[in-house]
């Protein structure tokens, strides 16, 4: 008797692809793979941060090298850096995605901020890449959900 096998080859979404690539951006932080960060991002890449000084001044600082930011994740550390993220929406046209996500950072298991990760990509021939990489940092008001809190409790 013979018999015929239905099966469905899922094509992966574009969406799905965008999630997957900041996926790899946290797992290369958290891991400190200097080379998996880097495969995230396009050769020139813009960042920078937004966030309230000791005297509660609004400032806006950018970045000056991706470079730099590789090389630190890349460094040697005791503790992990854990970037948790949730909420994240994607939008798209075509080859240009934006990406928007609260988050909250944990070095090891210490809480240190949290806000929200905003992320310019376009798709190359390789993939999408991250060509822009925003963020705001506070230290209150967080928002976590429990199910992150609880992850990072001692």
């Amino acid at each position: 008797m013979l018999m015929a096998i239905h099966f469905t080859i899922h094509a992966q979404t574009e969406e799905s692809k965008i999630k997957e690539v900041i996926e790899r951006l946290f797992k290369g932080m958290q891991v400190g793979d200097s080379a998996m960060v880097r495969s995230v991002f396009y050769k020139d890449v813009t960042m920078a941060t937004v966030y309230r000084n000791r005297e509660n001044v609004v400032v806006l600082r950018r970045e000056s090298s991706i470079e730099d930011f590789v090389k630190s994740v890349g460094t040697p550390r005791a503790d992990a850096l854990n970037e948790e993220i949730w909420g994240l929406t994607i939008q798209l046209d075509g080859d240009f995605a934006q990406a928007w996500c609260d988050y909250a950072f944990y070095i090891g298991k210490k809480f240190s901020h949290c806000g929200v990760d905003a992320f310019h990509l376009y798709k190359t021939e390789s993939g999408w890449k991250i060509f822009h990489l925003a963020d705001t940092r506070r230290s209150a008001n967080c928002n976590i959900p429990a199910g992150i809190t609880n992850k990072y409790k001692n």
